[in-house]
């Protein structure tokens, strides 16, 4: 197979689809297959004229006998262009409808919806990272179930995480500090539990939202519990280990998820978890490997959270069946091998 894949930006930029899309193509070349990477500049996915014109001529370039893939961030960027999208065959890999991407409120918002209800029905497949996420394209964009295909991400193997040793219990939440990972949510549920011993370290990218970001550390001021809770930042690979090392919990308040990643990721560390029914995230988790809440809910999602930091022994329960729910995820060379069989059919 030969494949053009159209990115919105550099693959290397920190964003976790983007992860998926590096680890995808990289699998794919791994396979045998040939792939080129076409990245259109510009702001995603509120697409200005820069970036409509690269998408052009992303388009235009594509060559006879290959496939086009396009990441669904830069979706918007074809506008205008849904007649040569069906003549080329094009395909759609789909994480989350731009619609819910960071940053889209208001008429943005509806501006990608209808970009995305005219053209997403025009592409020949369309892959969907979650189940959750085939139901939403399905059901409110206009995508045939015939042409929607799920390939999760896979996972990596790594060591079961040891705890801290206590005292208390040390909570560990990944994400960038964007509204819709919900990490005001969490504070807010961690300040009820003020007769409790419990620390709170939340590793994620300060950079995509930075007014955002310094209202977290206020909210974590204002709640009184700032020397409860550490903001992170990015971390390289072994730091981030190291505090997956220590944790006694993993913890996500998440609006909206198109997978999971990092909760896919504390299974496999044999984490329990403490997280928000938003999108698919929720339903990686086993009922006796964690809790969950209504998304935006901090009051239940408090009541969830007491008994888990209350209880150690619970959590050694929790961790047991949250271990073996991680030993069953896929790894990434099956899904590389999903991925390539359904562009294939594609």
């Amino acid at each position: 197979m030969h494949l053009s894949f159209v990115a919105p930006g550099p693959l290397d930029t920190p964003v976790g689809g983007f992860f998926y899309a590096r680890r995808m193509m990289a699998g794919l070349r791994e396979l045998g297959h040939t792939v080129e990477v076409r990245e259109i500049q510009g702001a995603h996915p509120n697409a200005a004229e820069p970036a409509r014109l690269a998408a052009r001529d992303a388009l235009a370039a594509a060559r006879d006998g290959w496939r086009v893939l396009l990441d669904g961030l830069a979706l918007p960027a074809f506008v205008g262009q849904g007649d040569a999208l069906e003549a080329a065959g094009a395909l759609g890999l789909v994480h989350h409808p731009a619609a819910l991407s960071d940053g889209a409120v208001g008429e943005d918002r509806a501006g990608l919806r209808n970009a995305a209800l005219r053209l997403l029905p025009r592409l020949r497949r369309v892959v969907a990272t979650s189940q959750a996420v085939a139901d939403r394209l399905a059901a409110e964009f206009g995508v045939s179930t015939d042409r929607i295909v799920t390939v999760a991400p896979g996972t990596d193997r790594a060591p079961r995480s040891a705890g801290s040793g206590g005292p208390g219990c040390a909570i560990l939440s990944v994400g960038a500090l964007v509204p819709r990972k919900g990490h005001d949510v969490l504070l807010r549920a961690l300040a009820r539990l003020f007769d409790l011993d419990w620390r709170l370290a939340i590793v994620g990218t300060p950079a995509r939202d930075p007014e955002h970001a310094r209202a977290l550390h206020g909210l974590a001021e204002q709640l009184g519990i700032a020397a409860q809770v550490r903001f992170a930042g990015a971390l390289d690979e072994a730091s981030l280990e190291s505090l997956w090392q220590g944790a006694d919990l993993f913890a996500l308040a998440t609006h909206w998820e198109g997978y999971g990643t990092a909760v896919a990721d504390a299974l496999r560390r044999g984490l329990p978890v403490a997280v928000t029914a938003g999108g698919a995230a929720a339903a990686l988790v086993p009922v006796e490997a964690g809790v969950v809440a209504p998304p935006g809910d901090h009051v239940q999602l408090s009541k969830a959270m007491r008994r888990l930091i209350f209880s150690p022994e619970l959590r050694r329960e929790m961790a047991e069946v949250a271990w073996q729910a991680g030993r069953t995820l896929p790894d990434w060379a099956t899904q590389v091998r999903a991925l390539a069989t359904a562009l294939d059919a594609g």
